[in-house]
């Protein structure tokens, strides 16, 4: 079997950095014998998640600009200007089949250098609204692997193959996992279930809602397991009681997802393709303070096929009650929300990317 190299690059958020793990996993299961290095952004979360997955990454000098006036971006044409140079050096230096870049800054130097080396380049965007990296990057490579449809506006329309976007393996099928996740979670099976998703570090806006409305829920017989998201921990760890279940993040996700009966979440682009496959009722409060507002894009483009709610910030606070209650006596709508949701998934995004990498790597 040859024995390839394979590099790539994105960060920043975990929306870039696991889609890029799971590409690798993929090739890694074709290759073994492969090489692979990843490259990200110096001070993000990248340079711990990758080593962590088994695989080896070099950082660059490099962060976003920021959308406001900010004095930290008169820092950028020196970082990018730094970032360009290494990756000029790294892409020398390790020579590979192809680069891949999955979105987030650190992503941009690396498959421009790439590119211009005549190294075959795919990108792989998560959100209905491209992001200024993949936009950049787009007239430079060979393949650009979406998750919706309708983004030749922001792409050359015969380079995109709609694939979806990668998901971790163990929510694929959670049909058969209920029980297990009740008794992990210890609930009561004769109460509903609500699970609330506000990311990794947490949303403020949703915890603020979700920890006013406690005692809506409680009256409402609802059981609840709040990720709460570590920034919040300690605010809201006190709340735990037989009813709720406050995390700072939840390891098992396939059971947390299992256990549930509705869910509430913010729209990045790897919820929304997780929940798609999840299939339960979904309430979309989507954050409005991410680039371009991608967020509502995204949450836009499942409630608008009447798969999802779509709960705004803004309007959150004085509407959930009564936007939750007629969810939670509308059986009907329940099920239609699960149907159509479902409609949307795309399990096999993993493996239709790494078929257009090969594809790169014979032609």
């Amino acid at each position: 079997m040859r024995h390839y190299k394979f590099i790539i690059s994105g960060g920043g958020t975990g929306g870039h950095i696991y889609p890029a793990i799971a590409i690798a996993d993929e090739l890694k299961s074709r290759y073994p014998n492969s090489e692979f290095l990843f490259v990200g952004a110096k001070d993000r979360m990248e340079m711990e998640k990758v080593p962590r997955a088994g695989y080896e990454i070099e950082g660059l000098w490099i962060s976003g600009l920021k959308r406001s006036l900010n004095i930290k971006n008169l820092m950028f044409p020196f970082k990018l200007i730094s970032s360009m140079i290494k990756s000029r050096s790294i892409v020398e230096k390790f020579k590979p089949d192809v680069a891949i870049g999955t979105g987030g800054y650190a992503s941009a130097p690396l498959i421009r250098v790439a590119s211009k080396r005549e190294i075959p380049c795919l990108i792989q965007e998560q959100n209905s609204h491209a992001g200024i990296t993949n936009k950049w990057l787009s007239k430079k490579v060979k393949r650009i692997c979406t998750a919706y449809e309708g983004m030749e506006r922001f792409f050359p329309a015969e380079k995109i193959v709609i694939t979806g976007n990668p998901v971790r393996q163990d929510i694929l099928d959670i049909s058969n996992k209920r029980g297990e996740a009740q008794t992990f979670f210890k609930l009561d099976k004769d109460k509903k279930t609500l699970l609330v998703l506000g990311g990794s570090l947490g949303a403020k806006k949703i915890n603020v809602l979700i920890d006013n409305s406690l005692d809506y829920l409680r009256e409402k017989g609802i059981q609840l397991i709040w990720q709460c998201g570590k920034y919040y921990e300690g605010i809201y760890r006190q709340r735990t009681n037989e009813n709720i279940q406050v995390y700072a993040f939840l390891h098992r996700m396939d059971l947390a997802y299992a256990a549930a009966d509705f869910i509430i979440s913010r729209a990045g682009a790897l919820s929304v393709s997780e929940l798609c496959l999840v299939g339960k009722p979904v309430v979309f409060i989507p954050s409005p303070n991410v680039a371009e507002d991608h967020q509502t894009k995204n949450a836009l483009s499942i409630s608008e096929k009447n798969a999802a709610i779509l709960l705004r910030e803004g309007v959150a606070e004085q509407n959930f009650k009564v936007v939750f209650s007629g969810l939670l006596a509308d059986t009907t709508m329940q099920q239609r929300l699960s149907e159509n949701i479902k409609k949307l998934a795309k399990p096999n995004a993993t493996n239709d990317i790494v078929d257009e990498i090969e594809k790169l790597l014979i032609s």
